[in-house]
């Protein structure tokens, strides 16, 4: 059984309890395990405060990014990149690191702009010249980001017509 499913000693009585260390001690909502590298890479605070386990937040209205399961956090004011997660509506934020496109770009693109671009980050990424375990906060591809924003923004331009 892994850490995360084991049942945590809690109350005088010894009750079990399940804690999920994958919440975030701020907003509570489950968050994704990142590699300690991608922590290290995108922190603008000194090596020396970063432990071995970190999960991210990608809650948009909470200001913790990276926490630990003894309860560290780091918020968007400690990281060297604005996080597309936390600012998903700004037009300057990346939403993808490695080949830097950012909301804006994607928003004023074409569909027919959209769909390249969507194949030419494919492409970069089945040749490896992506980077995205430690460019991207979350620490992970970025084309379903880019296939939500790209779906919200056809829908979005939908509503306006009607």
């Amino acid at each position: 059984m892994s850490d995360c499913c084991s049942p945590k000693m809690n109350g005088a009585h010894g009750a079990s309890v399940m804690r999920n260390e994958n919440a975030c001690p701020v907003c509570g909502q489950s968050g994704k395990p990142v590699d300690t590298q991608t922590v290290k890479a995108l922190l603008s605070v000194s090596l020396r405060a970063i432990g071995e386990k970190y999960v991210f937040c990608r809650t948009p209205d909470c200001p913790v990014v990276y926490f630990a399961p003894d309860g560290q956090t780091f918020t968007v004011e400690q990281l060297r990149e604005r996080v597309y997660q936390k600012s998903p509506n700004d037009d300057d934020v990346f939403v993808c690191y490695c080949f830097v496109h950012t909301v804006g770009e994607f928003r004023d693109m074409t569909p027919a702009q959209r769909s390249a671009t969507v194949d030419d980050i494919t492409l970069g990424t089945k040749i490896n010249q992506c980077a995205c375990d430690i460019r991207n906060p979350q620490g992970s591809c970025c084309l379903g980001n880019i296939r939500a924003l790209i779906q919200h923004l056809e829908m979005a331009k939908a509503l306006r017509v009607i």
